[in-house]
Order: C-alpha cells, then structure tokens, then sequence
C-alpha cells in the first residue's frame, strides 16, 4: 500500500482547516471537535505522507515547502468533492432557492413577464433581481447569473450568447408634430436628439439603410445612460432617440401598458447595429440546477426576439436597394 492509499480524508480536512483558520484551537471548533484530536490527525497525515507539513511555533503556524504545495493542493481536491456532494444533492431536490440576478434597465416590462413566467412554473424558487447599468462585478457581488448587452471585458466569465440588440429610432407625435417628421439620414441633423452612451459616440450616429451605413452628427439636450430612462424621456417629447427593437417590438405586441407604445417609429428602414447581448455567469465547478434553469428560460424566450428583431431591420434596410427610376 502506499502512501497516497492510506490517507484519511478527515486527516487532510483537518489540515485545510487549520491552515485556512490559522491555529488548531480555531480549526477544532469550526470541526467539532476537541484541540488534541485534530492535533492528532494532522500528525497522522504527516507520519502517513512521511514528511513535515508544518512547523509549530509558539504564536503562529508555518507550512513548510512539502505542507504549501500540499495544502494547495489538498484544498482544491477537497472544495471538488464538496460540489460533488452538493450538485449529487440538488439534483435529487425540487427546483428551489436563490437566484440573485442583474440586468440593465427594460421599460418594456419584457424581462418582469418572463420572470413572472419562470417563477410559476418553479414556485419554490425566489429571484432576486437588481436592475442597474452598472457593470456588476459577478463574483464579487454575489450575483448568479446576469444579462448585458455589449462587450464582455471578463474572459473568465461563463457565456451564452443570445443575438445582437440592434436599436431603432423613435419618436413622440408631440415632438413630430411640433419639429417635422425626418425623411432622410441628413434630417435628424437639424433634430433635437436624446442622447445615448458615451462622449466620443453618442453625437455621431451611424445608421444602416437602403444605401449602407451613413453616419450623421446629432445633438441634444439630454444624455442618458440608461436605455429605460431613455424611453421614457423620448416619450416625454424631449426629441428623437435610439430604443432596443426587439423590447419595443414585443412590447407593441403584448399590449403592455407600462410600455410607451405612443412612440413613433422615426426613418423605419434604418437601425443602428447594436450590441451583442448574453446571459453570464461567474465560473463554478457546480452550478445549482435552478441557475441552469432560469438560464436555458430566458435564451430561449429572448433569443428568438433579437433574431427576429435583426432580420426584420435588414430586410427593411436592403428592400430599398436596386435600380432607382
């Protein structure tokens, strides 16, 4: 038999746990058990290992060289049999528990109607839901899974993607009533903009027709930052401004009342390529099977709406294309 054969696993947990407590008396108490015998344990692994894993000073613990690799090591093997448990467990549970989600502003009430949707049919599950343009650090903050639009600075991060979120230009008939309704690219020059995203961007807007891409400088009195707000301010007649299509889309046909369904589509066979949009979560070894869940739900709700969404501007963008009389 060798050495590897005859270790204890409660002889390696003590172990991790004194290091990761600092001292044996803090070790036995998180352990339930008495000082001596996690003592003893871990002197059981030291003779079973046939090397010193730590020196024993009188204020403080030291590994050595042999205990650091070891430690590292036997603590990582330990947190993997821990998910093991854990998911061989909640697989054998009903659907229930925490879900801490985040996701940017929707004025559409299109993210509202699909959690509604998840938590009847998994009623033992409760979401949590912070709605921020802030870019939440996942692991840090504690949050399960997110949706965000645009590039995904942390590669560490587990994605699906779900489309891109190409944006629209809309307007209130007060604002079109009171300023003229554009024609072409080269009209929303002399428009009153609601401004959206940073400095170097949002007075340029590059916009895809029936020509191509043509790009046209804008202005305006108000710059938001939040794709919500900026609806609502569009709504309130303050000028023209970008919306996602596809929320706007399925807001139209769903009839919801929260959304500003008065706004008027500004240069229909024109949009601006957005983002693309993804569900991510922070890296796990296990992933609780609700998280999982509430992921697949919402690919497979949103997903099609940012394909049908984009498909339906390019087609509306090229139908102009051909011969001119």
């Amino acid at each position: 038999m060798t050495a590897t054969d005859a270790v204890d696993l409660n002889q390696v947990s003590a172990f991790v746990r004194v290091m990761e407590t600092g001292s044996f008396t803090a070790a036995a108490r998180t352990l339930g058990l008495p000082k001596s015998s996690v003592s003893r344990r871990v002197s059981a692994l030291e003779r079973s290992l046939r090397v010193r894993l730590l020196q024993r000073g009188t204020r403080k613990l030291v590994l050595t060289e042999a205990g650091r690799l070891y430690f590292e090591r036997a603590r990582g093997a330990l947190g993997g049999l821990a998910d093991a448990n854990a998911a061989v467990t909640d697989m054998s549970r009903e659907t229930a528990g925490l879900i801490r989600f985040t996701a940017g502003g929707d004025n559409t009430g299109l993210l509202a109607k699909l959690l509604a949707e998840f938590v009847a049919l998994h009623p033992k599950v409760q979401i949590d839901v912070v709605m921020t343009p802030r870019r939440v650090d996942l692991v840090a903050e504690g949050f399960d899974l997110a949706l965000r639009a645009g590039p995904l600075v942390d590669s560490t991060l587990v994605v699906r993607r779900l489309g891109r979120g190409d944006h629209a230009l809309f307007a209130s008939p007060a604002y079109l009533r009171r300023a003229g309704r554009p024609r072409r690219v080269s009209d929303l020059a002399r428009h009153r903009f609601v401004l959206f995203g940073e400095p170097h961007v949002r007075e340029q807007l590059r916009l895809t027709g029936p020509d191509g891409e043509e790009a046209v400088q804008v202005q305006g009195p108000v710059v938001v930052h939040d794709m919500s707000f900026a609806a609502d301010v569009i709504a309130a007649g303050v000028g023209i401004g970008l919306v996602n299509g596809a929320y706007f889309g399925f807001a139209l046909s769903g009839g919801l009342r929260a959304v500003k369904t008065s706004l008027v589509r500004v240069l229909p066979d024109h949009f601006v390529t957005g983002a693309e949009v993804s569900l991510v979560s922070p890296p796990t070894a296990y992933e609780p099977t609700r998280v999982g869940l509430l992921r697949d739900f919402l690919a497979q709700r949103i997903s099609p709406l940012l394909t049908a969404c984009q498909a339906a501007h390019e087609d509306r963008a090229g139908a102009g294309k051909g011969p001119r009389s």
